[in-house]
C-alpha cells in the first residue's frame, strides 16, 4: 500500500506554479491592480465620491436678472409638463400631481416678483 508521505518515484518536479515563474512575476502589478479593482471598489469610489466636481456650474459673470429669467422659464416649463401630465392621471396620482403643478406654480410667481423687483427701486 502506498503511504502519503512517501515521496514519488522519480525525478524531482520543479514548483511551475504561474505566481512564482519568472514569466510571470512581469504581470503582477497589472494582476494586483485588477484584482483591488473588482475585490476592493469601495476604495477607489471613495476617494473619488469625495472630490468635488464642478460639472454644472452657474457662469460667474451672469447677472441676477438673467438667473431670474432662467428661473422662471424654467419653472413655467415643469408647471406645463405636470400640467400635462396630470391630465392622463386618474385619482389620487391626479390630485397629487396637481398640487405638485400647483407648488411650482407658486413658486413661480414668488420669482416672477422678485424678476420685478430687480429693475424698480426700492422705497426707502
Amino acid at each position: 500500500m502506498l503511504d502519503v508521505t512517501d515521496s514519488p518515484v522519480g525525478p524531482e518536479v520543479e514548483n511551475t506554479t504561474a505566481y512564482v515563474s519568472s514569466a510571470s512575476k512581469k504581470l503582477h502589478p497589472a494582476v494586483h491592480r485588477a484584482l483591488d479593482f473588482y475585490l476592493k471598489p469601495a476604495a477607489s469610489l471613495t476617494a473619488a465620491a469625495r472630490a468635488p466636481r464642478g460639472i454644472f456650474v452657474v457662469a460667474p459673470d451672469i447677472d441676477n436678472e438673467t438667473l431670474l429669467v432662467h428661473a422662471c422659464e424654467s419653472l413655467a416649463s415643469a408647471s406645463a409638463m405636470a400640467g400635462e401630465l396630470s391630465a392622463l392621471l386618474e385619482g389620487p396620482h391626479r390630485n397629487t400631481m396637481l398640487a405638485l403643478q400647483q407648488v411650482i406654480m407658486l413658486s413661480e410667481l414668488a420669482v416672477s416678483r422678485v424678476l420685478d423687483n430687480v429693475g424698480s427701486p426700492q422705497p426707502v
